[in-house]
């Protein structure tokens, strides 16, 4: 194609320069000094001269492994240092980082493994005899076992390697490529929640990356003075790319890394490191508001707090504004294409328990729903705040439109350059959306996502169980809370039996695991044979208030 100018240079610095790591790179020749990581746990420090030099040991010592361009590197670590150089290291020989959940069970794990084959596997301490029992079950062997971030003097499993035994020794110079970095290369990879125990597999290209800063940096807005605690884990979208990681390094900004939620530690960090930004799931809100209130931290340096998964209610919103910080923001989107609408405390309170409106370069609509076919993009329901339809998302910014070897899915979620999201919605005259429910009626618990289906299949392998169905109830302190209604095979079932199941379940981690189980005689059905998981939903809340679930 003829232009009216020489566009060979722009398109060759573009597409081979306009990279996650080169900006990264920048940073750690501007800020070399600046500190990069903070850890609460152990006092420690990386400044991004620090951190690169690590992340090059990281490098090299996967090049040595054998591992270079599109090979895999998966890690299962909780919000840690490592996890840091981890995000870093892999990309200076063309690999792919493939985030795993570390609180999979078992068995989920190994099926990432088999799926995602990798070269090597780096997981936390904390579960190693989890990570241990997941590479026994599968097939697939990786070249190199790794155990990280061993705070607690974990013995080594056998044949493993600790982190530090790894890169020891390893060259702190930035390894020569011997690949040309591309803009599609595919530089990471996230696990979303699937209908089965396997995970949909999404591919994050490296424009994706550089972009998905650009949008945290830009409606934060992010800077190289901010420093970011993020409460959740990082191997989520929202965790790496919502004040982790991404936007972090990019920009040239301070993370801390928590292992784990504790409110009390994050409000003594925001006034002990003098956070910025805090991130975190909505139940989150919640509890940090309590703690606020009984022990209050100096919270004056917060230049945002930061939810996403959920929409805040009006009146719960205006409480946080009150105790924490008025400067509230809140996401909404998916794995495959980060958030995509946004609430910033201009909209607030007054457009509380919305989704907010488009980020500025997505678009998001509220198209009809047909049971035997896709709405097309321009059949949007009412703009009336009334009238449901489904969310769909336009955001090739962020998104590739596409999973690993799951055309299929595919299929079903991408249509004409859009994501149809399987969430119900409405929306007002000033685009902004109000999320109902889902059609797939996926759970959301602390943040996790949990589909009934995998929880009936595990209940339905007991001997007792005729049949179940699995839905949620409203819970204060996870946003949801796992049922089971199950139809018993004899009298002699009980509900105790039925938590020793699923405690001994390698299938079930435990934020799957019901919380709530009521024996029932039938299980509702169409006519067609599909169980009504609405229904059931309805029931369930009217149980809860008359006290007919039992507690596990």
């Amino acid at each position: 194609m003829s232009r009216t100018y020489r566009d060979e240079m722009f398109i060759q610095t573009f597409e081979h320069e306009y990279t996650w790591l080169n900006g990264f790179l920048r940073n750690v020749r501007r800020y070399g000094d600046k500190v990069a990581v903070i850890d609460p746990i152990t006092d420690r420090t990386w400044s991004y001269r620090q951190l690169n030099a690590e992340a090059n040991r990281l490098a090299h010592a996967l090049r040595g492994d054998g591992v270079g361009k599109d090979d895999v590197v998966m890690t299962a670590l909780m919000n840690c240092p490592e996890f840091a150089v981890s995000y870093i290291g892999p990309r200076k020989v063309g690999a792919i980082l493939n985030l795993a959940n570390f609180n999979l069970s078992p068995y989920e794990l190994s099926l990432l493994i088999e799926f995602n084959q990798p070269k090597v596997f780096m997981y936390s301490a904390d579960i190693a005899d989890k990570a241990v029992e997941a590479l026994q079950m599968a097939e697939h062997r990786p070249e190199r076992a790794i155990m990280a971030d061993n705070l607690k003097g974990i013995a080594l499993p056998e044949g493993h390697v600790s982190y530090e035994d790894y890169i020891a020794g390893q060259s702190e110079d930035d390894p020569v490529m011997d690949f040309r970095p591309h803009i599609y290369d595919e530089v990471l990879r996230l696990g979303t929640s699937g209908t089965t125990a396997l995970p949909k597999s999404v591919p994050i290209n490296d424009i994706n990356e550089v972009l998905s800063a650009h949008d945290i940096i830009m409606h934060y807005p992010l800077c190289v003075k901010d420093v970011c605690l993020n409460t959740t884990p990082w191997f989520h979208r929202g965790g790496c790319h919502v004040g982790g990681p991404c936007p972090s390094f990019y920009v040239g900004a301070t993370i801390l890394a928590m292992r784990s939620f504790s409110p009390k530690h994050s409000l003594q960090w925001v006034e002990k490191y003098g956070v910025t930004f805090l991130m975190g799931a909505p139940p989150s809100l919640e509890i940090l508001a309590r703690t606020q209130e009984k022990a209050p931290a100096d919270l004056s340096g917060l230049r945002g707090l930061v939810s996403m998964g959920a929409p805040l209610e009006k009146e719960a919103c205006i409480h946080y504004m009150k105790v924490l910080t008025p400067n509230i923001f809140n996401g909404y989107g998916t794995t495959e294409t980060l958030w995509n609408s946004f609430l910033r405390p201009y909209d607030l309170p007054e457009h509380a328990g919305s989704a907010g409106g488009s980020c500025i370069d997505d678009e998001i609509r509220v198209v009809r729903v047909y049971e035997d076919r896709k709405a097309e993009p321009e059949e949007t329901v009412p703009q009336d705040g009334s009238t449901a339809g489904e969310v769909i998302i336009c955001s090739p910014a962020k998104s590739t439109y596409s999973y690993i070897r799951n055309q299929p899915m595919e299929e079903q979620k991408f249509y004409k350059g859009w994501m149809y999201t399987g969430d119900l919605a409405t929306w007002d005259g000033d685009s902004f959306i109000t999320i109902c429910g889902r059609k797939d009626d996926m759970i959301v618990s602390s943040g996790e996502n949990i589909y009934p289906t995998q929880i009936e299949e595990v209940l339905n392998g007991h001997p007792g169980v005729a049949d179940c169905i699995v839905t949620s109830v409203p819970d204060p302190m996870r946003g949801q809370a796992v049922v089971a209604y199950v139809v018993p095979k004899h009298d002699g079932l009980t509900v105790r039996d039925l938590v020793a199941f699923c405690n001994g379940s390698n299938h079930l981690p435990p934020y799957k695991r019901p919380r709530f189980y009521r024996i029932v005689d039938q299980i509702p059905y169409n006519a067609t044979g599909k169980k009504l998981h609405y229904a059931i939903k309805q029931q369930a809340a009217k149980d809860l208030e008359a006290g007919l679930l039992k507690r596990s």
